[in-house]
């Protein structure tokens, strides 16, 4: 189901002020120079920023928590919530992270309730920053699954996309601002024409950087040297796999009174794959290293049918060596052309 209505954007930053009365809506905000989430109310200052990537914080935050306790909270206490703004490289990572979550036996009862209780407004995206390569992956820069409205800013105009029955819900009492209006023929040609505009800068600026498919082929029959070589600026600090939208390891810890804490966790921490007698496969930094890109672009393809990288290009910004998994992708990819 597909309804295609805009209104002006004033009236539409109006609209989900008034509703968050009745839920928690997080909007895509720059503050201090950063674009991230910030929870708008009826006094909001910030300006809301559309179709812009990226929000610093991954969407996995708002259903994995950095840290919870997964024994002493009730399901009740979840409460609804609206993610305005979401590009589509972080749409894509629901699909492995629900493939985890949500698929028989193993169902995780927390994850499953905030995505049910979540509406997801997704947005095209009309810029392209430094790292983005979301289209490599096959990925487009606009929304085609996993959201229930695309969002589409142009000319002070905000153009809705309704893809499911809760984003239609979400829509009901828009009336009460303006008489919603009918995207005409002319008007989607001038969203999907920012789509192709997007897409052709993207194609452009990634030239030559392989696929998710041959990415793996890549690493699979790489030798050490150039994990040895990249590894070295690796401070071990986390942020790449904390920062992924769909790296999602965790730990549990065990509290008195039965509570069980689980918190977001990384491959590259020392001493992440140790066990009681000591033991420690990834102990050599070049081996965590390279850990982490098997497990993105040769293990999880093997038992998962979502991939496990998206393109966001978060891992290369955040990391403080200054790494860029992109490099060492095309070195490889170069190594074997010659």
């Amino acid at each position: 189901m597909e309804r295609a209505t805009h209104i002006p954007l004033k009236l539409w930053d109006l609209f989900l002020r008034d509703r968050a009365d009745e839920y928690k809506i997080y909007v895509p905000a720059r503050k201090n120079g950063f674009l991230d989430y910030e929870l708008i109310d009826r006094t909001l200052r910030s300006s809301i920023v559309y179709n812009t990537p990226k929000p610093a914080s991954p969407l996995k935050l708002f259903f994995l928590p950095v840290k919870e306790n997964v024994t002493g909270k009730s399901l009740d206490e979840i409460s609804r919530q609206v993610i305005v703004g979401t590009p589509a490289c972080d749409l894509a990572a629901l699909g492995i992270l629900d493939e985890m979550y949500l698929k028989p036996p193993y169902i995780d009862p927390y994850y499953k309730a905030r995505r049910e209780r979540t509406i997801l407004i997704g947005t095209d995206c009309h810029d392209v920053l430094e790292h983005c390569h979301c289209s490599t992956y096959g990925v487009k820069p606009y929304p085609t699954r996993h959201h229930d409205i695309s969002l589409s800013v142009i000319d002070d105009q905000a153009y809705l996309l309704v893809n499911t029955e809760k984003g239609e819900a979400f829509l009901e009492g828009m009336n009460d601002f303006t008489e919603p209006a009918a995207i005409d023929e002319e008007e989607m040609e001038l969203i999907q024409s920012k789509r192709r505009v997007t897409e052709s800068e993207l194609d452009q600026q990634n030239e030559g950087l392989p696929n998710y498919e041959e990415t793996g082929e890549l690493i699979e029959h790489s030798d050490d040297a150039i994990w040895e070589k990249y590894s070295r600026d690796c401070v071990s600090c986390g942020a790449c796999t904390a920062i992924c939208p769909t790296c999602t390891c965790f730990l549990l810890v065990d509290l008195p009174g039965f509570n069980k804490i689980r918190q977001l966790d990384a491959c590259q921490y020392p001493g992440f794959a140790r066990i009681a007698g000591g033991g420690d496969h990834l102990r050599e930094l070049p081996e965590r290293f390279k850990n982490r890109y098997k497990c993105k672009y040769v293990w999880k393809p093997e038992k998962f049918e979502s991939i496990a990288c998206t393109g966001c290009g978060r891992c290369i910004e955040s990391c403080i060596g200054n790494i860029n998994k992109n490099e060492i992708f095309m070195e490889l990819a170069s190594s074997v052309e010659a």
